[in-house]
């Protein structure tokens, strides 16, 4: 299965849409991460047939779809893509087998009926055959739009925020659900979220749109761990951010800001005031840093006035790191003293605000507890491993809003 989009869309003076991504694997799900509004659902419109761009290119396995160019648009109905929509789409006049048989009209009468029954043991919707979409519960309701989607035949599948309108456990029993189903479809999905957590959990690589650009296809490991712009970094869930610059290398020559330059960069983080170095590779276009609330170790611990007393780690936060950074000793440029703002009661961690020296705010977060075990101090020393320090571009789409 293959899948090249590379389109663009005017939507007056405000708003633009820039996307361009592949689908490679057989079964890849590759997901469209961003905030409400970037474009997400938009492309999937695009892909579906819905909504025209203005110009590009849209090859479903090695079958245009649309090609401004080549004056290539194909009807929704040709294209072979099923797309599960946020309210479902069931026509509400018509009984559960009604609604799943729309996607097979084009079959005759008999073959028809099995296929139906074949969707209808396939997602567990006996006994409910006769009933219409209003008598359902959401979980039926997104079983039957499968259904329906799965009746036809795709080659594609697209899924928009199928979550969305749902809530805790039943949210958290279909998604259960519709992982088995993404597992047994032959082909490959495209999953618009803004659910970071979804993301992790169902898809095998992501694609940021921030202000309707696309960012660099990444593997889901890879957003979480070494995001390259800051829009990625942001959706990702990264909470502290500062404007920054490239002043120095250290432990080789420094490279020419390409990634994979030799040695630790030391980046001069603006919003607090300190250097820190970087193990990283450094985009070209650097100009942010990032620093994950969970990847900090406490260095020193102090009371307001006497300054933060010197020592060994006394809190390795985030064990689970994949470099495990509190394993690898802190260098000075990366410890940073910090003045404690207030400590907030979460509900499963403590999040401890804390100033820098420039001014600016650190979030900072460890389990429950733990924070009480340093004594509730006043002023600590932050240190954390040059691995964790993520150098970040602007991204395609600039910064955020």
């Amino acid at each position: 299965m293959s899948l090249q989009v590379d389109v663009r869309k005017s939507f007056g003076p405000t708003f633009a849409l820039d996307v361009s991504f592949e689908v490679e694997a057989a079964d890849e799900t590759l997901a469209l991460l961003g905030p409400s509004g970037c474009g997400k659902s938009m492309t999937l419109k695009c892909i579906a047939g819905i909504v025209t761009p203005d110009e590009g290119r849209i090859v479903l396995n090695g079958r245009v779809l649309f090609d401004s160019e080549a004056g290539v648009n194909l009807r929704p109905q040709e294209r072979r893509v099923g797309y599960l929509f946020q309210s479902y789409a069931l026509f509400p006049n018509m009984t559960v087998e009604q609604n799943i048989a729309v996607g097979v009209l084009d079959k005759g009468k008999e073959e028809c009926a099995q296929t139906v029954a074949r969707q209808v043991a396939a997602f567990r919707l006996d006994g409910l055959q006769k009933k219409r979409p209003a008598q359902l519960s959401g979980g039926q309701q997104q079983r039957v739009a499968l259904a329906r989607i799965m009746a036809s035949e795709p080659e594609l599948l697209l899924l928009d925020e199928p979550f969305s309108a749902l809530d805790g456990y039943l949210r958290w029993q279909l998604e259960l659900e519709l992982t088995d189903t993404l597992r047994a479809f032959p082909g490959g999905t495209v999953y618009v979220s803004h659910n970071r957590d979804e993301v992790y959990r169902m898809c095998d690589s992501v694609c940021v749109i921030s202000q309707g650009r696309s960012e660099q296809k990444l593997s889901v490991p890879e957003l979480f761990a070494t995001p390259t712009s800051l829009p990625a970094a942001l959706i990702s869930g990264c909470k502290n951010v500062s404007r920054a610059r490239v002043v120095g290398a250290v432990g080789g020559k420094k490279g020419d800001g390409a990634r994979g330059a030799a040695g630790d960069a030391v980046l001069a983080c603006e919003e607090w005031g300190v250097e820190l170095r970087t193990s990283l590779p450094v985009p070209a276009d650097a100009a942010f840093v990032g620093l994950r609330a969970h990847y900090f170790t406490v260095e020193a611990a102090g009371k307001k006035g006497e300054g933060p007393a010197a020592g060994d780690a006394l809190l390795s936060n985030d064990a689970a790191v994949a470099a495990d950074p509190a394993a690898v000793p802190v260098p000075a440029a990366n410890r940073i003293p910090c003045a404690v703002d207030r400590v907030i009661d979460s509900t499963f961690s403590t999040i401890v605000m804390l100033r820098t020296p420039a001014g600016g705010l650190l979030r900072y977060e460890c389990g429950k507890g733990e924070w009480a075990a340093l004594g509730n101090p006043a002023q600590v020393t932050l240190g954390i491993a040059p691995e964790c320090v993520m150098p970040l571009g602007p991204g395609k789409g600039g910064v955020p809003c």
